[in-house]
């Protein structure tokens, strides 16, 4: 199967293919979608691959993730992306000094569309913030720890396969394996 993973990130686009690995001819398309605004990521990324199926007429992914924070009342929440190129993680660690309830936990929505309509998949994994740590990763992978380590501490297959993102691609997987067995 050939899939397209639509996306600006390129970041975003490798962790998929990384998810992959080879099993799935994954190919990247920076298409600029419009910024749908939902408090569900579902719906945000439901939107985003409509238009995009429209406009590609082939197979596609599109995702959407949110970072919740407990004490911040789940800010930045579907907002991340712009909190990102607003305040950055910087921003979020300045927001987060003298909180002691640093609980956390992002997620992805990933939509896929074909021919046969839109599905959209989840996945959430839990952590904390915390002062900036690690080279690896983008956007709040530094100040986001899980099971002791950030996300950007992690080599990439590790964290494509344990992120939010790598818990909604397997989502999809094993939908689309069911997908294949039943034709």
């Amino acid at each position: 199967m050939k899939l397209t993973v639509v996306t600006t990130n390129p970041n975003k686009a490798r962790e998929v293919r990384e998810f992959f690995n080879g099993a799935v001819d994954v190919d990247y398309l920076p298409l600029e979608c419009p910024e749908y605004r939902n408090n569900d990521v579902g719906e945000i990324a439901r939107e985003k691959a409509k238009f995009a199926y429209e406009k590609l007429k082939r197979p596609l992914i599109v995702d959407d993730t949110g970072l919740y924070i407990n004490a911040l009342n789940g800010f930045p929440g579907p907002y991340a992306a712009y909190i990102q190129k607003t305040i950055g993680n910087d921003g979020i660690v300045t927001l987060m000094v003298g909180v002691s309830d640093r609980r956390a936990y992002f997620e992805t929505a990933i939509a896929f569309a074909n021919k046969k309509g839109i599905r959209i998949f989840k996945g959430t994994i839990h952590g904390q913030i915390v002062p900036p740590r690690g080279s690896e990763g983008f956007g709040f992978d530094p100040i986001f720890e899980w099971e002791g380590h950030t996300l950007a501490e992690l080599p990439l297959e590790k964290k494509a396969k344990i992120s939010h993102r790598g818990r909604a691609l397997s989502a999809f997987k094993n939908w689309m394996q069911q997908e294949v067995k039943a034709v």
